[in-house]
């Protein structure tokens, strides 16, 4: 896909310009207002409601970061608004608040989160937020599925995969080695056609997003940088950075 020079241009808050020791926490419109003003890129987190509402977040549950508890897949999108942030007066917001917020200023890139079980609906939801949604945005997702499913609901809209080396966190756990194997080493991408790669910087240099990088031609984003040691491997190895905890 031509024209993703914006994609890179900018370095990219993760879950917005987060502060969470001065009360702004990650995924809320404060973090997005104040990446805006700094005139860095975005990118935040969705979730599916029970009702089908994409809603931004990252946790599959409260409780962490907010008041009650319960899986967001279980709540409607009205339960979860109405759910404060325990540190801020902040509520999680709908994809289609977010993109009333940022209103085209910055870049925007969106994590469609997954449990790996086929369950397109965010993908769904998501595409039809975006169909009036003029700002630069693309779409990226661990979940291969959830990447294919964007060739079909949103054709032009530009989709990343997400992806790491070592795949050993408990959260991968419930994958099978050759499912850990196919995401490690990209092995989807005839299928999925990203046209950018997001890779764990701990990761990097590795052969996958490198080989994407330089003989595909992709844009190639690394995080979480949080260091200068760790920007400075970034610029190394990849086009931009998803940073938190310091102001490039």
């Amino acid at each position: 896909m031509p024209g993703l020079d914006w994609l890179t241009a900018r370095p990219i808050a993760h879950r917005g310009l987060h502060d969470a020791a001065n009360g702004v926490i990650e995924n809320t419109p404060s973090a997005v207002s104040a990446a805006i003003s700094g005139n860095y890129g975005i990118e935040v987190d969705l979730q599916i409601s029970a009702d089908g509402e994409a809603m931004v977040h990252h946790d599959d549950a409260l409780g962490r970061l907010t008041d009650g508890s319960g899986r967001l897949d279980a709540l409607s999108a009205a339960d979860i608004k109405s759910v404060a942030f325990k540190a801020t007066k902040d509520r999680i917001m709908t994809l289609g608040e977010l993109c009333d917020l940022v209103a085209g200023r910055v870049t925007l890139v969106l994590e469609l989160k997954s449990h790996f079980d086929g369950d397109r609906r965010l993908v769904s939801r998501a595409a039809e937020v975006l169909t009036n949604y003029a700002g630069p945005v693309a779409a990226m997702s661990f979940d291969p599925q959830q990447v294919a499913a964007l060739i079909q609901f949103a054709p032009g809209l530009p989709r990343g995969i997400i992806s790491e080396y070592r795949y050993d966190d408990g959260e991968w756990q419930r994958l099978t080695p050759a499912q850990r194997r196919n995401l490690r080493w990209m092995l989807h991408a005839f299928r999925t056609r990203p046209h950018f790669a997001a890779y764990a910087l701990r990761d990097l240099p590795a052969t996958a997003p490198l080989l994407a990088r330089w003989l595909l031609g992709l844009p190639l984003l690394t995080w979480t940088v949080r260091t200068q040691a760790d920007r400075k491997r970034a610029k190394r190895w990849a086009g931009q950075m998803i940073f938190e905890g310091f102001r490039p």
